[in-house]
């Protein structure tokens, strides 16, 4: 009988090691991951020349898995292309109304020496916050773009509220900087959460 068991654990661990290495289970790709990937379906001038990656909010998780990488495209007329992802695969590809971004001019790339720190290493920097410690994170969403001068990833995060656990609040955001993974700026409201 305990033969029997550790052949069927050998087993489930040797499919679970071949899942993984075909890509049918495998960790969500990171936000840099996705840039890469989007090169492919971008005209060659525009490949890695980040303007902007940003994600939706997080659903289920405290890992959004909807991203849009923003390129700078000199041919668009907004300047820029952008490739939304949704999971890991390519949802659509499309040159985006940009207006405000033009008139405050924030279609300049970002500068691809200071993308250092990846969207899971600077979300697990923020999650490490002191201030956050008695919280119970439920969804973040995230955009990497020039701040002061410098990339930085902008934090939003939300958690559960005391007294209505299937409901969250908007606690803030935390801003982590692309090149070093220092915590650059916080605004986080803990009391949201009464």
């Amino acid at each position: 009988m305990k033969t029997l068991l550790v052949t069927r654990l050998l087993a489930c661990l040797a499919l679970a090691g071949m899942l993984a290495q075909s890509g049918l289970w495998a960790a969500d790709k990171t936000a840099f991951e996705l840039a890469k990937e989007g090169n492919k379906h971008v005209g060659e001038h525009a490949r890695d020349k980040i303007v902007q990656i940003r994600s939706e909010k997080s659903v289920g998780s405290v890992t959004p898995n909807v991203w849009y990488v923003v390129y700078y495209d000199q041919f668009a007329t907004m300047k820029a292309v952008e490739v939304k992802f949704a999971g890991d695969k390519v949802a659509s590809v499309k040159r985006p109304f940009r207006l405000i971004e033009a008139a405050a001019d924030k279609d300049s790339q970002l500068n691809p020496k200071q993308l250092k720190v990846d969207s899971d290493k600077a979300l697990k920097i923020a999650l490490k916050e002191k201030i956050l410690e008695n919280l119970k994170v439920t969804a973040s969403q995230m955009k990497l773009e020039e701040y002061e001068g410098a990339p930085v990833w902008k934090i939003r995060l939300w958690a559960q509220k005391i007294r209505q656990p299937n409901k969250e609040a908007d606690i803030g955001q935390i801003f982590v900087a692309a090149e070093d993974g220092k915590v650059v700026h916080l605004e986080i409201k803990p009391e949201k959460v009464d």
